[in-house]
C-alpha cells in the first residue's frame, strides 16, 4: 500500500479516535464541567498534555527551522521559562485555588475593580485569539504547500478557507460537549503523537547520516548550529541575558495569566496536584524543545549534505519529512504530527475562550446546570470558533515574517498589560473602593503604544528589547495603574 494511501488512513483514523473520544466525555452537562472538568483531572494527564499546548505547530515546525538563523539560542528563553514557572507554582497557583477562581481575571476585579476584570479578559481574548490563529495557520499552511496539489489564485484562497474551517468543525465537534475535561485526555494523545514524529525523525535522520544513536548527540554539538549563548552584543535582541529574563515574563505571561493554561491546571484534583502537574512540565518542556532543537540541526546537516533547498524556514521539517528518499514510517508519522500540531493549542483555547466570554463578560455561573445555559455557551463556542478562523484568514493575507518571531511579538504587546494588572493587584494590600479603577482600560491600552514608541527610539540608536520588551509593557502598565489610581483617589477626596 502506498505511502500517501496509509497516511490518509492514518490521520482519518486519529480524528475518528479524537470524535470518539468526544464523544464518550462525561462532562459538559454544565459550566462546572466544561471549564474545571468537576476537578477530576489526573495532575500527570494534565501535565503531559500541556507539553502539546505548549509545543504546537509553531515548535513542530518553527523551532527546527529556526536553527538556521538563531542555532539554539531558543534556549535562552527556554531556560528562562523556569524562572516564570517557578513563579507560577509558588505564588500563583495557591492563589488561584485558595480563591477557588474559574476565570483568574475575576482576582483583577477583586483586587482592582470591575473595569480591571473586563480588561484583563479582554486582553486575553485579543491574546489567546491571535495566537490560536497564528498557530493553526502555521500548520494549515504547510499542509496547503506540501501535502495538497498545487494551486493557484481564487481556488488556493477557496481552499485554504476550506481547510481551516474543516478543521475548526472538527476541533468544535469534539469539545463542544466535554469542554476541559475532553481537552486534557485529547492534547495527551496530541502530545504523544508530536514527539512520536519528532523522535522518530531524530533517528531516521542520524540513520541516512550514517550516525548511531549515541553519537548525534556528538555530531549536533559540532554541526555548526548548536551555540546555545550569545553575549557579545547587547544592542542585539538576541541577547543571551534579554532573551532569558523575556522567557521567564513569556512564561509567567502565557501561562501564569492565560486561562487557557490556567484552566487546565484549575481541573486537578488539588492544589498539591497541581503544583505536581507544573513541576514535571517544566522540566519535560526543556528536554522537548532540546529535542525539537537537536532536530533542527540534523535537518540542517541531511539538507546540506544531500543539496536539498528549502523555501522557507518553517518548512524545513515538512520539506524533508515527505521527501520520497525517506521511506514510509517518517511522512505517515510527520503528518499525525502536523494534525496533532493543528489541535493541540487551538482545542483547548477555543475552550478557554469560551469560558472567559461566558464568566467574564455574559456574567454566567461557573455552576449554571439550566438547559438555557448550556445552549447559550454553545453558541458562544460555535461564535468563539469562527472568529478564530477569521483571523487565520486575516493573517493569510497580511503575513510576510516567521511565524514563532510574530507569535511573541504580538505577546510582548497583549501580555504586558496583564503582567502589569496582576502585579499591581498582587502588591495591593487591599482591594480599591469602589470606581477607583476607571481609568483603567485607558492605562492598558496606552502602556503598550508607549512601548512600541520606546522600542522604536531605542532602535533607531542600534538597541532593541527584542522579546523583554514583554516585561517593559508591563512595567509602563503597572507605573500607569498605580498613577491612574492615585489620580481617582485625590479626585475623590476633592469631592
Amino acid at each position: 500500500m502506498e505511502a500517501p494511501l496509509l497516511a490518509g488512513l492514518a490521520v482519518i483514523a486519529y480524528l475518528g479516535l479524537l470524535l470518539w473520544m468526544g464523544n464518550r466525555s462525561n462532562g459538559g452537562q454544565d459550566m462546572a464541567d466544561f471549564t474545571l472538568g468537576g476537578n477530576r483531572s489526573p495532575w500527570w494527564a494534565v501535565a503531559f498534555g500541556m507539553i502539546g499546548t505548549s509545543l504546537s505547530g509553531v515548535t513542530f515546525l518553527s523551532v527546527p527551522g529556526w536553527v538556521g538563523d538563531q542555532q539554539f539560542g531558543y534556549m535562552q528563553m527556554v531556560l528562562g521559562y523556569l524562572v516564570g514557572y517557578g513563579v507560577i507554582l509558588g505564588v500563583l497557583l495557591p492563589l488561584y485555588y485558595r480563591l477557588e477562581l474559574t476565570s483568574i481575571y475575576r482576582f483583577l476585579g477583586d483586587r482592582i475593580g470591575p473595569r480591571a476584570h473586563t480588561t484583563g479578559s479582554a486582553f486575553f481574548l485579543l491574546s489567546r485569539s491571535i495566537g490560536a490563529a497564528f498557530r493553526l495557520y502555521l500548520v494549515a499552511l504547510v499542509i496547503q504547500e506540501t501535502v495538497l496539489p498545487p494551486a493557484t489564485g481564487a481556488w488556493s484562497w477557496i481552499r485554504f478557507s476550506l481547510l481551516i474551517a474543516g478543521i475548526l468543525a472538527l476541533i468544535w465537534a469534539y469539545t463542544r460537549k466535554g469542554g476541559i475535561s475532553t481537552v486534557v485526555w485529547t492534547d495527551t494523545l496530541q502530545t504523544a503523537c508530536m514527539l512520536l514524529a519528532a523522535g522518530t525523525a531524530v533517528a531516521l535522520l542520524g540513520q541516512e547520516l550514517g550516525l548511531s544513536l549515541t553519537d548525534i548527540p556528538g555530531a549536533v554539538a559540532d554541526s555548526g548550529h548548536a551555540q546555545w549563548w550569545f553575549l557579545d552584543d547587547w544592542g542585539a535582541p538576541n541577547h543571551g541575558v534579554k532573551q532569558f529574563i523575556a522567557g521567564a515574563f513569556i512564561a509567567l505571561c502565557m501561562t501564569g495569566l492565560d486561562q487557557d493554561m490556567m484552566q487546565k491546571n484549575l481541573s486537578c484534583r488539588s492544589l498539591r496536584d497541581a503544583q505536581l502537574n507544573m513541576a514535571s512540565f517544566s522540566l519535560v518542556l526543556v528536554a522537548v524543545n532540546l529535542l525539537f532543537l537537536g532536530l533542527g540541526a540534523l535537518l540542517l546537516l541531511h539538507t546540506e549534505a544531500a543539496g536539498i533547498s528549502v523555501e522557507r524556514a518553517d518548512l524545513l521539517f515538512a520539506t524533508v519529512a515527505l521527501d520520497s528518499t525517506m521511506g514510509t514510517l517518517l511522512p505517515i508519522l510527520f503528518l499525525l504530527g502536523l494534525v496533532a500540531a493543528a489541535l493541540s493549542s487551538a482545542d483547548s483555547a477555543l475552550t478557554a475562550l469560551t469560558t472567559s466570554v461566558c464568566v467574564d463578560f455574559l456574567g454566567m455561573s461557573s455552576g449554571g446546570t439550566r438547559p438555557e445555559e448550556n445552549r447559550r455557551r454553545q453558541r458562544v463556542h460555535f461564535g468563539v470558533s469562527v472568529l478564530v478562523g477569521l483571523l487565520i484568514l486575516a493573517f493569510h493575507a497580511v503575513n510576510d515574517t516567521s511565524v514563532i518571531a510574530a507569535l511573541f511579538k504580538v505577546a510582548s504587546y497583549t501580555y504586558g498589560p496583564l503582567l502589569g494588572l496582576f502585579a499591581f493587584a498582587l502588591l495591593r494590600r487591599e482591594p480599591l473602593g469602589t470606581g477607583m479603577d476607571r481609568l483603567i482600560p485607558a492605562v492598558a491600552v496606552f502602556a503598550p503604544l508607549c512601548g512600541w514608541a520606546l522600542e522604536h527610539w531605542t532602535a533607531s540608536s542600534g538597541f532593541s528589547f527584542g522579546f523583554a520588551l514583554l516585561p517593559v509593557n508591563g512595567l509602563l502598565t503597572w507605573a500607569g495603574a498605580s498613577l491612574a489610581v492615585r489620580f481617582a483617589t485625590n479626585r475623590e477626596a476633592r469631592v
